[in-house]
Formats: structure tokens, sequence, C-alpha cells
């Protein structure tokens, strides 16, 4: 099976080009945050459900790379007995002791930084993803476990029994807590990231570039966040598309940009309830949401939108004939990305308030 790793995605654009102490720091302090997502130990005692989760990420990436195991799993050697004669002692080590080696053994400077470190990235990065898609799943099922709460109390209540309090507040404040954990450690592995003067940021599952501090707090961390919902997935995947592409030199990535805000456009004017069924592009689309009675665009807005479409999408989404291919340069890709960000991000909230 196939994993999506940051060492695959980015093999190609250089980031590292030297291994030194800020390096050291960086891999050191995410096998530790490893170690606090999935705790590998509890009560003295290997945890049996972090322990198959360890050997599944470690099956994942291994594989990624090409290797048998990400560092050595089985010791042998001979220590002497009571008697002085020699004894073979020999084992497997822990998954955490092999996560442990492979972040933060001794590196070797006839070996490549760069992908080195990119290997060791794509460890934290499926660490995060794993626990990520469990946190969505646990938020998928809120609403079903406020309900069944409710019924219960009901129910006790009938019996005769003291039930203190809203029961589906608890649940609420459970379901809070987890997210809030969650969070601190994205926050936390960003944070790092930036202190190790790594370009990098997590959000959603993948670790991308991030190369303006600024636009990365004010823009792309809001907007990841309120694109996590499931019914923005499709909007999320071309997003991220369109950073890969950015960051690797791929083709066109300000397509992908464009498709994510035309997903955007559809989803809204599909949930107000203003899609007739007969809309031919965008710019139809971008109609339902200007009409006066809709409201939810002016017509200032709903023009600025049609020409992004026209000016953007158009020129290099369509094949130009005898006339010169249309580029963008990387300032103007980085334009039409944040652009369709910042849009993204205003529609949601509207959305989200109407």
């Amino acid at each position: 099976m196939l994993t999506d790793i940051f060492a695959d995605r980015y093999k190609d654009q250089p980031i590292w080009t030297k291994f030194g102490e800020s390096e050291r720091r960086l891999l050191t302090q995410i096998y530790n945050l490893i170690k606090e997502v999935y705790p590998y130990w509890r009560d003295g005692k290997e945890n049996t459900i972090n322990v198959a989760m360890y050997k599944e990420l470690h099956d994942q990436l291994a594989n990624e790379l090409g290797r048998k195991e990400l560092a050595p799993r089985y010791y042998s050697y001979t220590q002497k007995n009571a008697f002085g004669t020699d004894m073979p002692v020999s084992g497997w080590y822990s998954y955490e002791h092999v996560f442990e080696q492979f972040l933060t053994g001794p590196f070797n400077d006839s070996w490549d930084p760069d992908a080195y470190i990119k290997a060791r990235i794509s460890l934290i990065e499926l660490v995060m993803r794993k626990r990520g898609t469990e946190v969505a799943a646990i938020n998928y099922l809120l609403t079903t476990e406020i309900r069944d709460a409710s019924i219960n109390a009901a129910r006790a209540r009938g019996r005769g029994l003291h039930v203190p309090g809203d029961p589906a507040e608890g649940v609420i404040a459970r379901n809070k807590a987890v997210n809030d954990v969650f969070n601190a450690k994205v926050e936390e592995l960003n944070e790092r990231f930036r202190r190790a003067g790594a370009p990098l940021s997590f959000h959603n599952g993948f670790i991308q570039f991030a190369t303006d501090q600024l636009v990365e707090r004010q823009v792309s961390k809001p907007f990841w966040t309120l694109v996590a919902e499931p019914k923005w997935s499709n909007v999320d995947i071309d997003m991220k598309e369109a950073l890969d592409q950015r960051d690797s030199n791929g083709k066109d990535p300000a397509i992908y940009a464009a498709k994510a805000l035309e997903s955007t456009i559809k989803i809204v004017s599909a949930e107000k309830g203003w899609t007739r069924g007969t809309e031919r592009g965008a710019a139809q689309y971008i109609d339902n949401l200007m009409k006066k009675d809709h409201g939810f665009l002016e017509l200032w807005e709903g023009e600025m939108l049609k020409d992004y479409f026209i000016k953007v999408r158009n020129a290099v989404g369509h094949g130009p004939g005898d006339q010169p291919m249309p580029t963008l340069t990387l300032p103007q890709t980085d334009w039409a990305i944040e652009t369709a960000m910042s849009w993204i991000r205003t529609m949601v909230r509207r959305l989200q308030s109407s």
C-alpha cells in the first residue's frame, strides 16, 4: 500500500544543506513529541494499542524508504555468567527504541543531510496524520454520543435515578479536551519548525512549506482550520496539491488553487439551496451568491471573484492555440494561492455565521 510521505513529495526541493545543532535538537524534540502523542508505556508495561500503532507507522515509513527497518530491532551479544562462561543474549528492541535510534542516532558526515532529515520529518508527519484522523473520527461521532448520553440519562431518570447536570455537557467537554490536546501538539510541532529555522508547517495531515510567517499566521492557519471539516475535503485536497506543485516547481499550481475556490463556491451555493442544476461554470455559481435577495456577496465582490477565474484559471487552464503558453511567475503563483485561500476562508466563515 502506498503512503504519501514528506520525503517523497519534497525529494527534488532542497531544504537542508547541513546537519547541525538546530537539526539535532529538532529531531530529538520530534521524538519526544511522538511519545506524548502515542505513549508507548503505561504503568511500566507496554501499551498494547500504541505498540501496534508504532509498528504500523514503522512499517509504513520503512516501506516507502525502501528499508526493512528504520533502525536495528534485533540484538545479540555474549556476556559472562556467574561461572565466567560466555552466554549468548539476544532479543528484540521495542519500537520506541527503534524510533529513538532512527530520530536521535548519530549522523555520519558522509550522508546527505537533506535526505536524512526529510526521512525523519516523514515519521512525525505520519504520526500526526494518524492522530488527526482519529480525532476527526471522534468529532464525527460527537452528535451520536450527545444523543445517546441524553437518552441514557432520560432512561435513568425514568427509573428514579439521580443524574446530575446535563449529560451532553460532559460529552462535549471530553470532546473539546481531545481536540485541545491534539491542537496543542500541532502548535508545538509548528513552533519547533519555526525555532529550528525550518520553513515548514503541519496542517490537516501534511507538512508543507511555510515560507512567509505572516501569511502563515494570518491566512494559512485559519484557512486550514476552517476546511478541516469533511464536507470541505475536496477544497483541502486541491489546495494541498497547489502548494505541493508550487513547492516542487510543478505544473500550474494556480489551477489547483482555483479548483479549491470553485469547489467552495459550489458547496456554499448548494448548502444555501441556491443551486439550480443548470449552471455551466464558476461564473454562474458566483451569480447565485451575488443575487440581491441572497446577499451572500456584494456585486463588487462577485465581479472580483469572476475576474480571478478569468485571469488566473482560464488563462493557464486552457490551450493557448498558436499564442505563447501563459505562465505565472512564482510571486504571481503565491498571490493566486493566497488569494484563493483568503476567499475560501471568508466564504466558509460567512456560511457558518449565516
